[in-house]
C-alpha cells in the first residue's frame, strides 16, 4: 500500500528522474529498521547540511499519525521529533485533547532541517516540493508499519503534502478528508503557529483549534476502532 502516491500528480511535478529517497528505504516495516535505514538516507542535498535525520517516533499501531512540517533546530540537534517549543505545545494540546503521547506516533514530512544561517542562528526554511516528494517514501512506510486509524497534518505544508496542493488548511482544518486509500485524515494548525501569534489572544484561539481538532482526530479513531484506544510502549530505535 502507496497512500500518498498520487499526491505529486497532483501538485503538477513529475517524478520521472527527480530525487527520492526509495531507493534508502527497506522492504521491512520494522520501525526499528526502517529509523535505522533512514540515518544513511541521501534522497535529497539536505542531509549535506542538517545534523541528522530526524525520523519519526511513538507506537506501533498508534491511533494517531500526526505528521509535522520538518524538523526545528532543537529537533535536528536531538534526533527527534517534537521536542523543541512547538513540541512542547503539541504535548499540552494533546494532553488537553485527552491524548496521550504514547497513543500517537508523531513525525515530519520531511526528515532533515531545511534551515539558511543568519549570524549563529539557524532559521527554518519551508521545504520545496523537490524534498518533499524525495522524502515520501519515508512518510509512506511509516503509514504502512504503523497502521494508525487517523492521520492528523499539522499545519498546511503537511496537509497539502498528504492532501494535494488545493488543500485550503484553514478553510478545512478539522474537516474528515477520506483519500481513496489509506487511513481518513483531519488536517490543523501546526502548533508552531501559536508560538508566533501576536498577542496572548490569538495564541489561546489556535491553540483551542488545535485542541478541538485533535479531539475531533481522536473520536474518530475510537470509533473506526470499534473501541477506546490502548496505549503501546513506544518503539525507540
Amino acid at each position: 500500500m502507496r497512500p500518498f502516491s498520487l499526491v505529486f500528480d497532483l501538485l503538477g511535478s513529475s517524478t520521472h528522474g527527480a530525487a527520492s529517497a526509495a531507493r534508502f528505504v527497506p522492504h521491512s516495516r520494522s520501525l526499528t529498521t526502517l529509523r535505522a535505514a533512514a540515518r544513511s538516507c541521501e534522497g535529497c542535498d539536505l542531509y549535506k547540511y542538517a545534523t541528522q535525520t530526524v525520523f519519526g517516533e511513538g507506537t506501533r499501531g498508534a491511533a494517531l499519525l500526526l505528521i509535522g512540517e520538518q524538523p526545528g533546530d532543537q529537533e535536528d540537534l536531538r534526533g527527534r521529533p517534537f521536542v523543541g517549543p512547538a513540541g512542547e505545545v503539541l504535548d499540552r494540546a494533546l494532553e488537553a485533547a485527552g491524548v496521550s503521547r504514547g497513543e500517537a506516533y508523531v513525525t515530519n514530512v520531511v526528515k532533515h532541517f531545511k534551515f539558511e544561517e543568519r549570524g549563529k542562528r539557524r532559521i527554518h526554511k519551508k521545504p520545496g516540493t523537490v524534498e518533499i516528494q524525495a522524502c515520501m517514501p519515508w512518510l509512506e512506510a511509516e503509514v504502512e508499519a504503523v497502521e494508525p486509524q487517523v492521520l492528523v497534518c499539522l499545519g498546511a505544508t503537511a496537509a497539502q503534502a498528504v492532501l494535494g496542493r488545493n488543500f485550503r488548511l484553514m478553510a478545512n482544518r478539522g474537516r474528515i478528508v477520506r483519500p481513496a486509500s489509506g487511513p481518513p485524515a483531519i488536517a490543523t494548525v501546526h502548533p508552531s503557529a501559536v508560538l508566533r501569534a501576536p498577542d496572548a489572544s490569538a495564541r489561546e484561539k489556535l491553540y483551542m483549534l488545535i485542541v478541538d481538532d485533535l479531539r475531533a482526530a481522536a473520536k474518530l479513531s475510537r470509533i473506526a476502532s470499534g473501541s477506546p484506544a490502548t496505549t503501546r510502549a513506544p518503539v525507540r530505535g
